[in-house]
């Protein structure tokens, strides 16, 4: 129960956050709208890969990429950032601070290592759709293990697309107008956990401990 609370906790701060947007009008005030420009878009997906890259929380960053462009375009925006945050994370770990991280994480290294190396895809893809643990701890102890870069960002890829699509409808939500979004974006996380706990339990073995 403990593991729930942090990810439960950040769902509903977020959802709150999108209601409040949604009731009042100076939500509107904070979102530029969409189609402002590559320069605006290159600044957010710039900071969102920054942000993820030294452990803001994925979700986050689809919220407000949702919030300020809406639903395609944030989502490809937070994707290419979160995408952008977790390479740095592992290509950093894996050519510089190896000793760093050992030092920090090293009793958890075998076992990412070992789940990783039986089933480097579907573990990655699995653990990125489960709302739980560290997206910067993952990434820093797949850059020490022996997993392969392109299986590894493969898995992160697709695993980061359902809770991104998820987070930047409840961000579009946010905006006067969007009901449905936001419907929409509660029930789709709602259905995303269990299908993330469900996956998990077919791999388990390779993922205990993890």
């Amino acid at each position: 129960m403990i593991r729930l609370a942090r990810p439960a906790l950040l769902a509903g701060g977020l959802l709150g956050a999108a209601l409040v947007l949604h009731l009042h009008p100076f939500g509107a005030l904070f979102a530029p709208h969409p189609g402002h420009g590559w320069r605006d878009a290159l600044a957010l997906g710039a900071l969102g890969a920054l942000a993820c890259a030294v452990g803001m929380p994925r979700q986050v960053i689809g919220f407000a990429a949702g919030f300020a462009w809406g639903v395609i375009p944030g989502t490809a925006l937070a994707l290419a950032s979160q995408l952008a945050g977790c390479a740095a994370d592992l290509l950093w770990a894996r050519l510089v601070g190896r000793a760093f991280v050992r030092s920090r994480l090293g009793h958890r290294a075998a076992r990412i290592d070992r789940a990783l190396a039986a089933r480097p895809f579907t573990a990655t893809l699995t653990l990125r759709l489960m709302p739980l643990g560290s997206n910067l701890a993952l990434n820093l102890l797949a850059g020490v293990s022996s997993v392969k870069v392109f299986p590894f960002l493969a898995g992160s890829a697709l695993g980061f697309v359902p809770q991104t699509v998820i987070f930047a409808l409840i961000g579009a939500g946010g905006r006067v107008g969007r009901d449905v979004e936001l419907a929409v974006g509660v029930v789709l996380f709602v259905i995303s956990i269990v299908l993330a706990f469900g996956l998990r339990r077919r791999i388990a073995p390779e993922l205990a401990g993890v």
